[in-house]
């Protein structure tokens, strides 16, 4: 009795070593190469918006379908310091070079998206000074953070694909 006990332990080890551990691996592997796709288009997408200045209706839905060709689902924030083209009025000195004389105001993903979606050319100009900001987590549960949950017994679904990216805008967009 004692010997097919131990013989039924080894076999369910056995199919636990050679089926769910490289099921693990190639899953939480899958979510490393879409967690560095992502953080590569959301460079890439912050570096435009910061060299050229203008964000486009067409460039975010582009960034958008790349980020969503991963086969996961994410939430994509972005913020907008905009630099305060007349500091002067708020402040007694009128030198906008000044560090801490500056003021900015935000603008967030959803006010980023009515302004594209109203203006005639779906476009937003930056000037230089503005900073741009890009978050993007995914809301999807992965199947490797299915099986770590199952098997560790975890509980939620914390994001496993995040990615931001940040920069202060070098050129005036022009209108």
């Amino acid at each position: 009795m004692g010997d097919s006990l131990t013989t039924i332990i080894a076999i369910f080890l056995a199919g636990v070593l050679i089926f769910i551990v490289p099921l693990m691996t190639v899953s939480s592997q899958r979510d490393h190469a879409a967690q560095l796709k992502v953080e590569t288009i959301t460079t890439q997408f912050v570096d435009k918006v910061r060299t050229t200045g203008k964000l486009t209706q067409d460039a975010l839905n582009a960034y958008k379908e790349q980020i969503m060709a991963t086969g996961d689902v994410y939430e994509v924030e972005i913020r907008a310091d905009i630099l305060d083209e007349n500091p002067g009025v708020k402040t007694s000195q009128v030198a906008t070079t000044k560090i801490g004389e500056n003021v900015y105001y935000t603008l967030y993903t959803s006010q980023i998206e009515g302004r594209l979606q109203t203006s005639d050319k779906k476009t937003i100009t930056f000037k230089e000074g503005d900073i741009i900001s890009v978050s993007v987590k995914n809301t999807n549960t992965t199947i490797a953070q299915q099986l770590r949950n199952f098997f560790y017994r975890l509980t939620g679904a914390d994001p496993t694909i995040v990615a931001q990216d940040a920069g202060m805008v070098a050129v005036n967009g022009t209108k």
